[in-house]
C-alpha cells in the first residue's frame, strides 16, 4: 500500500494492472501447487512415523507375551524390555525429542534372548520368534531415528514463502486504503501463514503442538510383565 503511493501515476493505469492480474495468476498457482506438495510430503511423513510408533508398541506387547509363555526364565528379559520401552518414551517425549534408540539396552535384550536354552520344541518356536520380533523392534527403532530430520527439502519452503509474498504485495499494491481492505489482506496473510506454521510443525511429530501421542507406548509399558 505504501508503494502504491510512491509510484507514478503511469505505473497504476489498466495496462499495468491488467499484467501484474496475469503473472499474480501465474505465480498463485504455482504457489498453491507447491504448498500443496509440502502439505502431502509433511502429512505422509507425519502419518508414518506415528504408525511405525504404533507397530512397535504391538511389537514389544507381543514379544513379552511370548516371553510370558516361555517360561519364569525370562523375567529378567522382561524386565530389560520394561525398561527399554520406559528409557525411549523418556528419550521421544521426556527430553529434547530425540529418538536415538539406548543401544545397549536393546543389544542386551537380544542377548538374552539368544543366552536361553529351550528344553521343548515350543520353547525353541518361541525363542525364535522372540529373536525376530527384537530384531524387527530395534529396526524400527533405528528407522525412526534416521528419519528424525525434516522431510521437507529448504528451498521448496523458500521459494513457497517467496511466491506468496509476492502475491500479497501485489494485493497490496492495487488495495484501497480503507480498514477493510487492511483486515481482508491481515486475515488472509494469518491463514497462509497458519498452513506453513502446520506443515513445519507435521514435519517435526515428536515436538511443538501436534506431537505423534506416547499413549500407545504407555499402554504397552502398563501391561509388560503382567
Amino acid at each position: 500500500m505504501w508503494l502504491r503511493g510512491v509510484l507514478p501515476d503511469g505505473h497504476l493505469n489498466n495496462e499495468t494492472k491488467e499484467l501484474v492480474k496475469l503473472g499474480v495468476g501465474l505465480v498463485g498457482t504455482m504457489a498453491a501447487l507447491l504448498l500443496g506438495l509440502l502439505v502431502a510430503s509433511a502429512k505422509s511423513s507425519y502419518d508414518t512415523r506415528r504408525s511405525e510408533v504404533t507397530q512397535m508398541a504391538a511389537s514389544t506387547i507381543l514379544l513379552d507375551r511370548a516371553l510370558a509363555h516361555y517360561g519364569p526364565e525370562t523375567g529378567q528379559i522382561r524386565s530389560i524390555l520394561k525398561t527399554v520401552v520406559a528409557r525411549m518414551i523418556d528419550q521421544v517425549w521426556h527430553g529434547e525429542g530425540d529418538v536415538l534408540p539406548s543401544q545397549a539396552g536393546g543389544e542386551v535384550l537380544f542377548d538374552k534372548i539368544q543366552e536361553l536354552t529351550p528344553r521343548t520344541d515350543p520353547q525353541r518356536a518361541i525363542q525364535s520368534r522372540a529373536e525376530s520380533i527384537a530384531i524387527n523392534l530395534g529396526q524400527t527403532r533405528w528407522l525412526l531415528f534416521e528419519q528424525a530430520g525434516s522431510s521437507i527439502s529448504t528451498p521448496f519452503l523458500v521459494v513457497v514463502v517467496f511466491w506468496l509474498s509476492m502475491l500479497f504485495v501485489s494485493f497490496g499494491l492495487f488495495a484501497p486504503r480503507n480498514p477493510t481492505a487492511v483486515i481482508a489482506l491481515l486475515v488472509s496473510t494469518v491463514s497462509v501463514a497458519g498452513a506453513l506454521f502446520l506443515i513445519l510443525e507435521l514435519d517435526h511429530p515428536f515436538s511443538g503442538l501436534i506431537q505423534i501421542p506416547s499413549a500407545p507406548l504407555y499402554n504397552a509399558l502398563s501391561v509388560l510383565e503382567r
